[in-house]
């Protein structure tokens, strides 16, 4: 079947008890056991709940996995896959990822006796070059956030393989509907589930995916061991917003594209990073890589410096200033005082996050109501 026929209904069959064609949220802790040591399929809800598997179910569909694993947030869900590291190992990881895993390798990771060396992946021979003996995990996100680059991940893949190491992929920003790393050769797949999965800002949640059944394995025994599972009412949630998750996708993605160009030209900004734009230095990767659009997501900055663009993103109306992103709402934030705060000042400098950039998340309002914010705020500014 279709994406997003699969969309609707892998891990959506109606209630066998009433049939429902909208599944019940199972709210249970615990659930009976036929016998004192004999199991069910469920136990606990730690362990496992039926509300989480049917999201599981259709996202493992959705990205081509042999299963997937659903955490309390994509924060949770990383964490996850860098546990399964020891003291002594090693991740290379991109330059251009989103501040929390910035600071969850930096701040929490290293400390753990890990070792962690950021390169721009847009070029795979730095990851060559980074790459250890103790290398156990590559992790990059494409497109990157908040610069937009674009990493190869086929080409990342033969080169983590080679060298022994695992690929994993935040691909938040592009979605199943616009990239399958695990169909191109990663191992893992992350997504932020309180993003464009969820798709109207009302939960917190993450997602691992893999195609490997003993990866999975390793993963599920994390995540059972310290507990970050995805509650069941977010997970009913999820499971309603990825029914929608094409039509989003590609419609908020044409909108971008359109707002990108229509930036590219104005005589206020400095410069556009958007992967749908030929001027793009990974445009020719995310043409291959990307099916069907270049997200929704798009950065730009402004002819000015860390006030300008401060008093830009407070002047929007309908672009709400807020972190996060992939809602129906468009969102509007500086990432220098915001989501990549967290960087050290001179990492921000160093992989090119100024600041005067600004990062748009592209909702589902009418793209010339969207423009005419944006303008508006130009003449503020």
């Amino acid at each position: 079947m279709e994406f997003r026929t699969r969309a609707i209904h892998d891990g959506n069959e109606k209630c066998s008890e009433t049939g429902a064609i909208v599944r019940p949220i199972h709210m249970a802790s615990t659930f009976v056991q036929p016998g004192a040591g004999e199991w069910g399929e469920f136990d606990y809800s730690r362990s496992g709940n039926p509300t989480r598997k049917a999201l599981e179910t259709t996202l493992a569909s959705l990205e081509g996995g042999c299963g997937a694993l659903c955490f309390a947030s994509g924060m949770a869900a990383t964490h996850g896959v860098v546990s399964m590291l020891r003291s002594g190992d090693h991740i290379v990881a991109g330059c251009d990822i989103y501040g929390g895993t910035y600071r969850l390798l930096h701040k929490i990771t290293e400390r753990a006796g890990i070792g962690i060396t950021l390169v721009d992946t847009t070029d795979p021979s730095n990851l060559e070059t980074a790459i250890t003996d103790s290398t156990k995990l590559v992790w990059i996100e494409s497109p990157g956030n908040p610069r937009m680059t674009i990493t190869d991940i086929a080409a990342c893949a033969k080169i983590a393989h080679r060298r022994g190491a695992l690929l994993g992929v935040d691909s938040t920003f592009a979605t199943p509907v616009l990239t399958r790393p695990l169909e191109i050769g990663a191992d893992i797949v992350m997504h932020s589930a309180t993003k464009y999965l969820g798709g109207h800002s009302d939960l917190m949640g993450g997602a691992l995916v893999v195609h490997d059944p003993s990866l999975f394995e390793e993963l599920y025994f994390v995540q059972n061991a310290t507990g970050a599972i995805m509650g069941p009412l977010e997970a009913f949630l999820c499971s309603r917003g990825v029914k929608t998750l094409e039509l989003r996708v590609r419609e908020q993605s044409r909108t971008a594209q359109h707002l990108a160009e229509w930036l590219d030209s104005h005589n206020l900004v400095e410069r556009v990073l958007y992967p749908g734009l030929p001027n793009h230095p990974g445009h020719e990767v995310a043409k291959e890589q990307m099916q069907g659009g270049f997200g929704a997501m798009l950065t730009f900055e402004l002819r000015g410096d860390f006030a300008a663009a401060k008093l830009f993103v407070e002047s929007t109306r309908l672009f709400q200033l807020a972190v996060s992103l992939g809602a129906v709402e468009s969102l509007i934030e500086q990432p220098a005082s915001m989501s990549h705060a967290s960087y050290d000042a001179e990492d921000r400098a160093k992989h090119g996050i100024s600041d005067g950039m600004i990062r748009l998340s592209v909702g589902l309002e009418a793209v010339e109501d969207l423009q005419a914010d944006l303008e508006q705020a130009f003449q503020k500014s």
